[in-house]
């Protein structure tokens, strides 16, 4: 178009060549210049936005030295060393004060970023909560808890970014219902947390916060796309935090960073005031749940999250409430297990952590049978890609609109942005299932309570989770299935692992495969995670096996002897 109309300014019958060359090389210089101006104005945001983080960085400071200053004799390191639990309890007790527990906590979570980069806001109404908590007449479930808050979970004042510059600005006019209720049990939201541009994505990484690394191993991503969740708990600085999960966004953290996540049923928990780069989407069920260092602590929060607030704040929410007497059952099992999924292959230590596992609870009484997912290629082919960006992933693209994108999320923007005619190719080879009633129906067939199977892992190298998202067919199967899952720490990656390793040639021997290979190498001492699944709507039973599978990896690390091999790393993970 600009030639052409570079052409019509011409007077007839003359064309001169030099002004021809001069009128294009303007233009070219014009749009040069154009696109020049816009970046700059995304580079402002930006940087307004790392300078809005940096002062709450430095409002957090000032409120923790204030603190310390005035009670010299605050036990940090035993606040810090409490399961949420035991901190819950001491704090509606009264043994702890909640000021003493939420500056530690601030101090701590400071300090945590300033290493691994994972705060991207100081919320300064917490010291208000603070207060209003202590004038509730009722003690909540999470009275004076200190808990981290996702990015992108709308909390009021602040801004819900998503890790794009579209949303700068958009600051919150009210709490999201998940916050509501924490605040009515009594809970203190303190931060919020890092994510990846867009959220698409398992690692943990954008232009306006940059990278937020592993405080396990500063090499290796802590997963996405709650990534900056699972940094600040694996490095004590949160003991309670939110996520969300489309499609492993919960648990690959979790499962990079040892700690315990849930993902529940769609709408068990509201997700109402929660921005998203993927609105409308309605085929895969995203989901908002917790994050922790325990099954317990998951425990706790669903308990206390299941309240008649949740269902008054939002009626889509089923008035279910927890279920105590699922949790706390000791009922044998029958456990359906598999420790690969035929799509993509597992590392090794995923599948030794599997069947390691599997012996354990055999060993303790319950019933194994083996299960293989049936047609996995078109769950994650069909049934999670075509759903997630059933529009072409326009919605998607128009959110980077105005935008500079990720280094770490370029190979999978560009892929989205193949012409639509190609889409339609694709699409014409595949073809639609009801794979959902057919799991199910295998599932009834088996007569399972429970599912065990491998969690993605060990944690990857930076970089590489951009580069193989088909690697999440083994927690994107369950959004598709709309299965609660959680994961949890059961092992550690081991030098037979490793050596294990050199021969990985995958399920295909193909380029993703090969990647696989590099992005879990050099991974000793890191934790492995197991999954445990249950049908919908069955979080408590979830829990309860996760709880089951919990204590017999503890007490497998107890009766371990000190020539194993993984004996010293076990420990320094606390399972």
């Amino acid at each position: 178009m600009i030639r052409a109309d570079l052409w019509l300014l011409l007077p007839e019958g003359e064309v001169d060549p030099r002004a021809v060359a001069a009128l294009l090389c303007g233009s070219a210089a014009a749009v040069l210049a154009l696109r020049w101006v816009g970046q700059r104005r995304i580079q402002e945001k930006m940087e307004q936005a790392r300078r809005t983080r940096d002062l709450g960085l430095e409002r957090m400071e000032k409120v923790a030295q204030r603190f310390k200053q005035q009670n010299p004799r605050i036990q940090a390191g035993h606040i810090l060393s409490l399961p949420l639990v035991e901190l819950a309890e001491k704090l509606k007790e009264g043994s702890l004060s909640p000021e003493s527990v939420l500056y530690t906590y601030i101090d701590q979570a400071l300090e945590v970023t300033w290493e691994v980069n994972c705060v991207t806001d100081f919320m300064q109404g917490c010291e208000e909560q603070l207060r209003e908590v202590q004038r509730q007449k009722e003690r909540g479930l999470l009275y004076g808890v200190p808990v981290s808050i996702k990015d992108h979970i709308g909390c009021k004042g602040h801004v819900s970014t998503g890790g794009l510059v579209q949303f700068l600005g958009r600051v919150e006019e009210e709490d999201s219902v998940i916050v509501q209720v924490l605040k009515r049990q009594g809970a203190i939201p303190f931060v919020k947390t890092n994510v990846p541009q867009s959220m698409i994505n398992y690692d943990c990484s954008n232009l306006i916060f940059g990278q937020t690394v592993n405080p396990l191993n500063h090499k290796k991503s802590p997963g996405g796309s709650s990534g900056g969740e699972g940094a600040l708990i694996a490095g004590g600085g949160s003991i309670l935090g939110f996520g969300t999960d489309v499609a492993g966004s919960i648990r690959v953290p979790s499962s990079f960073c040892g700690l315990c996540g849930l993902k529940p049923t769609g709408f068990r928990l509201s997700i109402q005031g929660l921005a998203s780069p993927i609105a409308g989407m309605k085929s895969v069920t995203g989901m908002v749940g917790p994050m922790a260092r325990d099954v317990d602590s998951l425990a706790l929060c669903m308990k206390a999250l299941l309240c008649d607030d949740m269902f008054c704040l939002d009626p889509t929410v089923p008035p279910l409430p927890f279920d105590e007497e699922v949790y706390s059952s000791s009922a044998p099992l029958r456990i359906g297990y598999y420790d690969r999924d035929g799509y993509f292959q597992p590392s090794p230590s995923m599948r030794r952590a599997v069947q390691e596992t599997r012996k354990l609870l055999q060993e303790a009484g319950h019933t194994l049978i083996p299960f293989t997912p049936p047609r996995i290629d078109y769950v994650v082919d069909e049934l999670f890609t075509r759903g997630l960006f059933s529009d072409g992933a326009a919605n998607l693209l128009d959110k980077f609109k105005g935008d500079i994108v990720d280094p770490n999320l370029k190979s999978q923007i560009s892929s989205y942005r193949l012409p639509i005619l190609v889409k339609r190719i694709l699409a014409l080879i595949l073809k639609p299932v009801a794979y959902r009633t057919e799991f199910i129906a295998k599932w009834r067939e088996l007569e399972l309570n429970v599912m065990l199977c491998p969690a993605l892992g060990p944690a990857f190298n930076k970089g590489y989770p951009g580069k193989l998202f088909a690697a999440s067919s083994y927690t994107n199967l369950y959004n598709v299935l709309n299965f609660p899952a959680g994961v949890l720490p059961v092992t550690v990656v081991t030098e037979a692992d490793e050596e294990e390793l050199k021969n990985y040639r995958g399920h295909y021997s193909d380029p993703w495969d090969k990647r696989l290979r590099e992005a879990v190498e050099g991974a000793m001492g890191l934790p492995v995670a197991v999954q445990c699944v249950a049908l919908p709507w069955q979080e408590e039973l979830c829990l309860r096996f996760m709880k089951e599978v919990e204590t017999l990896a503890r007490k497998r690390k107890r009766n371990v002897g000190p020539t194993d091999d993984d004996d010293d790393d076990i420990d320094d993970l606390d399972l």
